[in-house]
């Protein structure tokens, strides 16, 4: 009796990211969210237990982390005010670092930010703060002003430029900044699913000796990705924070 042909690969895609409720209308990334609160909450207590003059280890990395933020991110990008965002920043950097490393993690490996919904409401939030913290210093005809106003041109110049100024500064703000960690996210998943289940199939399904012989060098390029996608994990983090730090110095500023 002649057996059926092995089914074809079939390359990972967009369903992949839609992950069916695990209870009620809870998913995994809602788990992830709720998983990441608690380890950034327990982590920061556990650093500022016992401080001592001589820290432990665990108080060593969190001050660390702590001085990272706030020297190379707060106090370059948001001037003489950067104490008072600096928890805010380290406890966003946190945050979303531990979701995107969760992509690399055994048993969860699902970075929570490559659902789209996730970072749109991360970055929604981060507007609403620098959109209240802008117009808490300068009111809301100051920072209207100096978000779509620019200075020292031409008012004909004005006429067009204060439209490209609203929408750039801000409608699309909050948009580049989550597309930007969301695409990043979503495309380094996949290419790690690519590499994973390629190498699964080839291995294990396909007919052909060929590929069974190449299938280890498809789970190569799969550990390759893993320590890149890492990398990658933690730019996408810095780069959304420093770039949040950006937005609320800008707002900030007496001038555009």
């Amino acid at each position: 009796m002649a057996t059926a042909p092995a089914p074809g690969f079939e390359a990972p895609g967009v369903e992949d990211f839609q992950l069916p409720p695990i209870f009620g209308p809870v998913t995994k990334p809602v788990l992830e969210l709720a998983l990441a609160a608690i380890i950034v909450v327990v982590l920061f207590r556990l650093a500022v237990r016992k401080p001592q003059l001589v820290p432990s280890k665990t108080q060593f990395l969190g001050e660390s982390f702590h001085g990272i933020v706030r020297n190379s991110i707060a106090k370059d990008m948001i001037g003489p005010e950067f104490l008072r965002y600096v928890p805010f920043l380290t406890a966003l950097f946190a945050f979303i670092l531990v979701n995107n490393l969760f992509g690399i993690i055994p048993f969860i490996q699902f970075p929570t930010f490559s659902h789209p919904g996730v970072p749109y409401a991360l970055a929604l939030l981060v507007w609403v703060i620098f959109t209240v913290v802008g117009i808490r210093h300068h009111g809301l005809g100051g920072y209207l002003r100096i978000s779509t106003w620019p200075p020292d041109v031409p008012w004909w110049v004005r006429i067009i430029l204060t439209p490209i100024e609203f929408i750039s500064n801000i409608i699309l703000r909050p948009v580049t900044l989550s597309l930007r960690l969301f695409g990043n996210m979503f495309a380094g998943h996949l290419l790690l699913l690519l590499f994973i289940l390629g190498g699964q199939y080839m291995l294990f399904t396909a007919d052909s000796i060929l590929l069974k012989i190449l299938s280890p060098f498809a789970f190569l390029m799969g550990i390759v990705f893993t320590f890149f996608e890492a990398f990658v994990q933690v730019v996408q983090a810095y780069i959304f924070v420093m770039l949040t730090a950006s937005y609320i110095g800008t707002v900030l500023a007496d001038d555009h």
